[in-house]
């Protein structure tokens, strides 16, 4: 019989993780199985781009793994059971031999009073959506507050305000704006917010949204006819219920190989694994960390069951790659561990080198197979039991 491989999520990690998969095993050994619940591949790194009113590249996920091998699943996952190594969905069970679990993240709301009910956020293609369509049907003069100002935080509220001029965008940071930058960096994303008239709010925690405004713990409020939640990632509460070592953010706990701790035949990547990387810190939930932790998982599982050396190569960042609005943007270059370095790359080139990042991560995950056939490699001697023993 073949070798069963599950992956949970077609994301970045997941999608990336498959079509290594792909790559590296022949198919007469293995049988590996995409589960997602949406039809095609979502560009997350490009959901605040869509809530402004832009139109992304549909991309299917049957055409981009057509002809490789990986079987497409189109459904929900509701459960996992690790001692019977199946996977309940919404329109049936599936059997694993190995599991690679992809399942990402949300955006989490902290326990703030309102966020549900009152807020928008850019996590995923349907909630991108929504806002789009609340930006649509707002007024000249209209107040747009973005909550949380990383990452994802700055790309939306720049983004907003370039493609929409005629409303008012604030931006509530609950430490210092850019804090996390190099000082090149703060002054660069500082004037490019005072060039678009987006007004910040720094210092300021959070406790409610309410309709219309958001309120801070020192009493301050801020309008917002349309809030938008930026404020951090929780991840799919399935692996919490499954006996599965989680920590107490709900991430399932990997070792350097991206092997659940406490279950070797299961593989969590992407947002989903609580992975160490450079200087016992655990990798920040991102794009840049999750696919990186696909093939590192998929290598170690070919190695794995091809009785090969497993992959040594670390996990590490270069920079952060931070787009703001279509013609501005910010290359900040960190140290292996993720800490801001003084170099930085700024303006029009910035954007163009952020856009190629992008394109390039797209075309990876679009071509799954792409170039090396050569490398699949059958099982070696008791390949699926000495995958699980090593």
């Amino acid at each position: 019989m073949k070798h069963r491989i599950v992956v949970l999520g077609a994301g970045y990690a997941g999608a990336s993780a498959a079509g290594r998969l792909a790559r590296r095993l022949h198919s007469g050994d293995t049988d590996i199985t995409l589960v997602n619940a949406e039809p095609d591949f979502v560009e997350r790194v490009r959901m605040h781009q869509l809530a402004a009113g832009q139109d992304l590249k549909p991309r299917p996920l049957a055409d981009m793994f057509d002809g490789t091998g990986v079987r497409l699943r189109l459904s929900r996952v509701t459960a996992v059971d690790v001692e019977r190594k199946t996977v309940a969905l919404d329109d049936g069970e599936l059997d694993y031999d190995t599991l690679v679990y992809a399942l990402g993240s949300a955006a989490a709301d902290h326990g703030v009073p309102g966020v549900a009910e009152h807020a928008h956020d850019v996590s995923g293609r349907a909630s991108a959506l929504r806002l789009r369509d609340r930006l649509t049907r707002m007024d000249a003069g209209g107040t747009v507050t973005v909550v949380g100002a990383g990452l994802t935080g700055v790309e939306a509220a720049s983004e907003i305000a370039e493609s929409r001029p005629d409303l008012r965008v604030a931006i509530v940071a609950r430490g210092g704006f850019g804090d996390w930058l190099s000082p090149k960096g703060r002054r660069h994303l500082k004037g490019a917010f005072d060039r678009l008239g987006v007004a910040v709010h720094e210092h300021a925690d959070v406790t409610r949204v309410e309709p219309g405004t958001v309120v801070t713990a020192d009493g301050r409020t801020v309008p917002a006819e349309a809030a938008v939640w930026t404020a951090g990632f929780a991840v799919h509460p399935i692996a919490t219920a499954t006996g599965l070592e989680t920590a107490e953010s709900g991430q399932i706990v990997v070792d350097r190989t991206m092997r659940s701790v406490s279950h070797r035949d299961v593989y969590a990547v992407g947002d989903a694994a609580l992975a160490e990387g450079p200087g016992g810190r655990p990798l920040r939930m991102s794009c840049a960390s999750g696919t990186p932790t696909a093939w590192q998982a998929a290598d170690a599982i070919a190695a794995r069951l091809t009785g090969r050396r497993l992959p040594k190569v670390p996990i590490r960042y270069f920079n952060q790659c931070i787009s703001i609005g279509r013609e501005d943007g910010l290359i900040q270059f960190v140290t292996a561990d993720d800490r801001a370095k003084p170099y930085v790359l700024k303006g029009k080139k910035a954007a163009r080198y952020k856009e190629a990042i992008c394109k390039v991560a797209a075309w990876g995950v679009a071509n799954p197979t792409l170039g090396m056939p050569a490398r699949r490699r059958h099982f070696a001697h008791g390949g699926a039991e000495a995958a699980v023993a090593a």
